[in-house]
């Protein structure tokens, strides 16, 4: 749509007839000749006289409007707005710190059509699946064993996200269990995100048996930043070893973050944890709006120079035309003069 920048210009339109109606006439300096009977010559002639000026009438007083209210308009800035261009980006991110420790592999899970799978198998269709359904949000992946390493930087390309996690396998970041450095990592990555909303969904089957960070040091710290985690556990809490699932270390970490621990047995309870972990950190997206605009205030600009040019141009030819008409009646004049001359003698 038209629109103009700055429309109260245009209430300086009446602003040209004050200029004409009490302005006084502009004066051109000529020479002249002085005469000492002047004045009596003007009461001889009965003429009065008065001081020369250049009175604006006709076709260039219409041209001197028609350039002034286009000169205004120039100024007012008319410009085309185009329609606004809309840009979503999300409010939230989301990352993913999951455990890929020897104990994984462990063939002890069930799938929902009742098989036997490993649990990393089972982890991994739950994961892509949330991938998934948050194609609004920013997510990012940690893989954690003996040591806590970034898969996959916060991102909205979710296509590449799940290709990283179909590449990912059990015992890649050793055999056992770093549930604090996995934390310590989530939380300098989530400080470079300019979000105000960081979750970290972090799921381990051990406990931890090498963090350079404990587990409870590494949740002050995420709360310190404001950084949500939410934990769960899957595992046998009977086991011994590093295969034992510390619950209640899980439990405590949530609490002192302000999220939620889960505990899963199969893959249908994974799905539920992750389905209730999709409601709980509902999907925001900002969205921010830009309307291209065009300039067009060279239009009138440029019409009334090419009004003035045109004028001046008219105006030199005319000059032209008349001098050479002058000339020509006084050639014809000579010529006269020179036949009455002839005939006289």
């Amino acid at each position: 749509m038209w629109r103009l920048d700055y429309p109260w210009l245009l209430l300086a339109a009446p602003l040209a007839w004050a200029a004409y109606r009490w302005l006084p006439p502009y004066l051109h300096g000529r020479s002249a000749l002085r005469a000492p009977f002047f004045d009596a010559m003007a009461r001889l002639t009965g003429k009065s006289p008065h001081r020369p000026g250049v009175q604006t009438a006709g076709a260039q007083l219409w041209l001197n409007v028609v350039v002034w209210l286009l000169l205004l308009l120039a100024l007012a800035r008319p410009q085309w707005v185009e329609p606004p261009l809309v840009h979503a980006e999300p409010v939230r991110d989301i990352l993913l710190a999951v455990d890929i420790s020897q104990s994984m592999d462990t063939r002890d899970f069930r799938d929902t059509a009742g098989r036997e799978t490993t649990r990393w198998q089972a982890l991994r269709a739950v994961v892509r699946d949330f991938i998934e359904k948050r194609s609004d949000d920013r997510l990012g992946l940690i893989v954690f064993g003996t040591g806590a390493y970034p898969q996959a930087p916060l991102t909205l390309d979710h296509a590449a996200l799940r290709l990283l996690l179909d590449q990912t396998a059990v015992g890649m970041a050793g055999p056992n269990t770093a549930i604090g450095d996995a934390i310590g990592l989530g939380i300098r990555m989530l400080d470079a995100a300019r979000e105000r909303d960081k979750v970290m969904i972090l799921l381990t089957d051990g406990n931890d048996t090498g963090s350079a960070v404990p587990p409870a040091r590494a949740a002050a710290l995420a709360k310190k930043h404001g950084i949500v985690v939410h934990t769960i556990g899957l595992g046998d809490p009977a086991a011994t070893g590093d295969d034992k699932v510390d619950f209640d270390a899980l439990s405590d970490i949530a609490k002192a973050t302000g999220g939620q621990f889960f505990r899963a047995q199969d893959q249908a309870a994974l799905q539920d944890v992750y389905a209730t972990l999709d409601r709980i950190t509902p999907r925001e997206v900002r969205t921010l709006s830009h309307q291209p605009k065009r300039e067009f205030f060279w239009v009138p600009l440029a019409a009334a120079m090419c009004l003035l040019a045109l004028w001046h141009v008219i105006a030199a030819l005319a000059g032209w035309a008349g001098a050479r008409a002058a000339e020509a009646v006084a050639g014809a004049d000579a010529d006269a003069d020179e036949r009455k001359e002839g005939a006289w003698t």
